[in-house]
């Protein structure tokens, strides 16, 4: 990276948001001006190792040499065509994707939420046409502690005070229950029940990781119950727990994964409803859509993302460098780490609340060269790009060590 151009100070660009953005962000103090790879670089030069990776959005690194290939190489020839038109690059996107993923059908979108959405009127749709649902009776479960993006709709069955207050009314037809029990799960599902819609892995929730055999039973629940299996992918999918979908992990297959963030290679938003093709052909012209879902540019960079994930290195890369987070947090176990969950190269870790704040341990970190982000009390999370070395890995525990140490 060359050095940036400095015109204004980190201070002076943090001063000038104040009064002209929405407060609806508490970033770290870091105003990031350059990238590449693991690293970024400040406005005054100085280098940070990205450790959260856009919260999985920049799983390929900053400015992967493929993508932004993918998207020069775009950019000079056609961006946008709405979906009121074919486009070239749409159907060689669909096909990967569908071929990645073992689905038949995608729906493209551009947020993660718009595929959250989009994966919701689709079993409701679904619900009425296939399972014959009285109309407006449909009913999806969930789980507490979600996060599926924060649309009004999504607020609706979200548990957390903050995404909620002050956001209603709530959108009706939604039943949560605990997180990891089947039992609570069972229960809730009845003839109404379009769908169960989870997270694999909690991630906003601190990475939460089900016992084994929960995913497989939530399976064959909504296999029994005759209704959809929706697996929110966004952040745990495309190779960040060390296989393609987290769900790979029990050899599930639910009937639609809803995929976001690193679909779109960290350049532009991408996401999709990846499903069976009795799910998604619901769907009728004017139905739903979205001006920029599936766009040019959009699909060809989505389509080099996967075609990064088609030999199967990175999905390797996390499992084999999960070892390494995972063996340099397990070195930490009760000097400053109270617990932790991992899988590949994803984990939340438990802060001793008296050494710090997550919030106050990511400044600490900040300060020493080591971007990471909070989720809640002392729970920090840590989410590398899947191109991350060892020794960076092994650098960036041993300065959570030295901050830890400090603090005790």
């Amino acid at each position: 990276m060359t050095a940036p151009v400095r015109t204004r100070s980190s201070a002076d660009l943090i001063r000038a948001e104040e009064p002209v953005l929405a407060h609806n962000y508490h970033p770290l103090p870091v105003v990031v001006a350059r990238a590449e790879g693991t690293w970024v670089e400040d406005v005054e030069g100085r280098r940070y190792l990205d450790m959260l990776a856009g919260y999985s959005a920049l799983n390929f690194g900053h400015r992967h040499p493929a993508l932004i290939e993918a998207a020069h190489r775009q950019l000079d020839t056609l961006t946008l065509t709405s979906r009121a038109f074919h486009n070239d690059r749409l159907a060689e996107f669909a096909e990967s994707l569908a071929e990645l993923t073992g689905l038949d059908i995608v729906l493209p979108m551009n947020t993660g939420a718009e595929a959250v959405e989009s994966g919701i009127k689709v079993a409701r749709k679904w619900a009425y046409e296939v399972k014959g649902v009285p109309a407006d009776r449909a009913t999806i479960v969930v789980a507490a502690g979600n996060f599926h993006g924060r649309t009004t709709t999504i607020v609706s069955f979200s548990t957390d005070p903050e995404a909620r207050g002050g956001f209603g009314p709530f959108t009706p037809g939604f039943r949560v229950v605990p997180y990891n029990d089947l039992a609570a799960l069972e229960a809730a599902v009845d003839e109404t029940t379009a769908a169960v819609l989870i997270e694999p892995i909690q991630g906003e929730a601190g990475v939460l990781i089900p016992d084994e055999g929960y995913l497989r039973g939530v399976r064959e629940v909504t296999r029994r119950a005759g209704c959809l299996f929706i697996a929110d992918e966004i952040q745990s999918g495309l190779g960040r727990t060390g296989r393609t979908l987290a769900v790979e992990h029990e050899d599930v297959m639910p009937d639609a994964v809803l995929l976001g963030k690193a679909l779109g290679g960290g350049i532009v938003p991408v996401s999709a409803v990846v499903a069976r093709r009795e799910v998604l052909s619901v769907l009728r012209p004017g139905e739903h859509g979205s001006t920029f879902g599936g766009n040019p540019l959009a699909a060809a960079v989505g389509s080099a993302v996967v075609e990064l994930l088609r030999t199967g290195e990175f999905q390797q890369r996390a499992a084999e460098l999960g070892v390494v987070l995972r063996d340099g947090l397990t070195a930490l176990a009760g000097r400053g780490v109270v617990g932790f969950r991992a899988r590949g190269l994803w984990a939340g870790v438990d802060i001793d609340p008296a050494i710090g704040t997550g919030r106050e341990i990511s400044r600490r970190l900040m300060d020493r060269g080591i971007l990471v982000k909070d989720t809640h009390g002392s729970t920090i999370r840590l989410a590398p790009p899947l191109t991350v070395t060892a020794a960076e890995l092994r650098s960036a525990l041993g300065t959570l060590g030295e901050v830890l140490e400090a603090g005790s």
